[in-house]
């Protein structure tokens, strides 16, 4: 993001009120702030009560997804590695040649590849940490195609959610072997990402699809996990996707989580931005319609931090049109995002209230920032 004296200053007088159209447009390219789309965000969705889906009309290929990404104005894009993967499992490369013209011809950024250990059925009792040491191997060679596959795309990170790790009742497994597993291939990936010249970054979430937990199920023992790894490989390379609605599933305070990185030194490498309520499932909701004054927050942690990497939408809008949905989340995460810049526009007398400790100063300091500004 692009955060100078002088485009602060815009904030007051060029960027008042609530942008959208070409003020908004402008407002992004101004502080190049980086909004990105996961192709799945484009639709078609389906649950087990529509598995139909909701928009059958829609074609899913890779192709007509991007087409709808760019219908939304979004200039960056994160994909899932098996969609460069053919039946045998091994990697496509006219696939990869036809989605990198796309992105080419259409001015789009390839920001993330995901590694999907957990859509395929031998995946249900763990990818990198199934207790049958083949099935582990395989997952293991799929995540090290993934970074393969996102060098050939030029993404700059690659990112593994482990979905099917975990655990779904006490006693199912030995945690301690378990966290063991994962904490190995970790390692392995890093290192393999690492010589590639991508940074590699993992996505804590409490539960679900486990019913029980994940085996990474939050951000600070990911957190841990990534200072371990990166202890091990003798480079600080491993760090963490935020997402934001993962967050609110264990009713962490997400800013504060942002900071904590910081502080650990582990690298905050990806955001997926959404909305859940709290304690709740992941809901995947567009961004900024939950609790604004938690999300500002958020979003000015990580200006402060100096955040640099993508604000990505990851997002499942199931009764909406994917078009609309992707480009109304642009619209809020850019609208909050300018609440965020405005506070920190006067960030030396925000910390300055602070120091008093009168909760009434600080939430009158921000207070028509967050529900006028």
């Amino acid at each position: 993001m692009r955060v100078t004296k002088e485009n602060l200053r815009k904030l007051e007088t060029y960027y008042v009120g609530y942008l959208e159209g070409e003020k908004l447009e402008e407002f992004i390219r101004d502080f190049d702030v980086k909004i990105a789309a996961g192709h799945w965000a484009a639709g078609d969705f389906l649950d087990r009560f529509a598995t139909r889906g909701y928009f059958p009309e829609l074609k899913s290929d890779i192709i007509s997804q991007l087409e709808r990404v760019c219908k939304a104005g979004i200039k960056g894009v994160e994909f899932h590695d098996v969609l460069f993967l053919n039946e045998k499992g091994e990697i496509d490369e006219d696939k990869i040649t036809e989605v990198k013209e796309f992105l080419k011809e259409h001015d789009i950024v390839a920001t993330n590849m995901n590694m999907n250990l957990w859509t395929d059925p031998k995946w249900k009792m763990g990818g990198v940490t199934n207790v049958k040491k083949e099935i582990r191997e395989q997952a293991l060679q799929q995540a090290l195609k993934a970074i393969e596959i996102a060098k050939k795309l030029g993404c700059g990170t690659v990112n593994l959610w482990p979905g099917s790790d975990g655990w779904d009742y006490n006693f199912e497994v030995n945690y301690g072997k378990q966290l063991e597993m994962f904490i190995e291939a970790c390692i392995t990936i890093n290192k393999e990402a690492y010589k590639n010249g991508l940074k590699f970054c993992v996505e804590a979430k409490l539960h679900e699809p486990r019913e029980g937990n994940m085996i990474i199920p939050t951000t600070h023992l990911a957190a841990f996990i990534a200072k371990e790894v990166n202890r091990e490989c003798g480079v600080d390379n491993m760090g963490l996707c935020i997402d934001y609605g993962h967050e609110q599933m264990y009713a962490s305070e997400p800013a504060q989580t942002v900071y904590a990185l910081k502080v650990l030194g582990v690298p905050l490498l990806n955001i997926h931005s959404n909305t859940a309520k709290l304690h709740s499932n992941d809901e995947d909701r567009l961004a900024g319609t939950g609790d604004i004054w938690r999300y500002v927050d958020f979003l000015y942690a990580t200006v402060d931090i100096g955040y640099e990497g993508w604000y990505g939408e990851d997002q499942f809008t199931y009764r909406m049109d994917p078009v609309k949905a992707m480009a109304l989340s642009k619209e809020l995460i850019a609208n909050c995002l300018k609440k965020a810049l405005l506070i920190y526009a006067h960030k030396d007398e925000l910390e300055a209230i602070r120091e008093k400790g009168d909760q009434a100063e600080v939430v009158n300091f921000v207070k028509k920032i967050i529900l006028t500004g």
